[in-house]
C-alpha cells in the first residue's frame, strides 16, 4: 500500500475538518482518515487530529515530528496516567472554552474509556476554579459526546 498522498477535491468543513467536493486536500490509502497512518494512532490517543496539524506533515515535516514526539511524551503513562492526563486535559479545556479541545479531549477520553460519570467529578472541580459557565459549557458538550 502506497503512502504517498494524492490530491481530491475537498473542502473546508464547519469543524475543521474536511469534506469532498471542492479545492484540494491529500488522501492516502493507509488510514482512511485522508493522512499517513501515524495519525491514526494519534486520533486514537486525543479523539480528532486537526486538519492544519496532518497538513504540517507535509508543510514542515520536522515541526510536524517535534510535536509528534512531544505528544507521546506528555501522554504516557507516567506518575499519571494516561486517563488521569486526559481528564485534566477536559478541565482545562472546558474552563478556556474550547470547543475545538474540548470535543477532540472527551473523544480522546471515551477511546480510552473514561465515563461520562468520571468527566462529570472533573467538571465539578473545573466549576470551583472556573465558575459555573465554563461548568455548564463542559457538560453540555460531555453529554452530546457521551450520548
Amino acid at each position: 500500500m502506497s503512502m504517498t498522498p494524492k490530491s481530491e477535491p475537498c473542502i473546508p468543513s464547519k469543524e475543521g475538518g474536511t469534506t469532498l467536493s471542492g479545492g484540494t486536500c491529500n488522501v492516502s490509502s493507509k488510514d482512511g482518515g485522508g493522512f499517513p497512518g501515524k495519525h491514526h494512532d494519534l486520533e486514537s490517543k486525543i479523539g480528532h487530529v486537526p486538519v492544519f496539524f496532518k497538513n504540517l506533515a507535509e508543510s514542515d515535516p520536522a515541526m510536524h515530528d517535534a510535536v509528534l514526539k512531544l505528544d507521546s511524551y506528555i501522554w504516557a503513562d507516567g506518575l499519571l496516567s494516561r486517563k488521569q492526563k486526559k481528564l485534566t486535559a477536559i478541565a482545562i479545556a472546558a474552563a478556556m472554552r474550547d470547543s475545538h479541545a474540548l470535543h477532540a479531549q472527551l473523544q480522546g477520553a471515551k477511546n480510552l474509556g473514561i465515563t461520562l460519570g468520571e468527566v462529570d467529578e472533573v467538571l465539578r472541580v473545573t466549576f470551583m476554579l472556573s465558575g459555573m459557565p465554563a461548568y455548564v459549557y463542559g457538560k453540555t458538550a460531555a453529554e452530546s459526546i457521551f450520548k
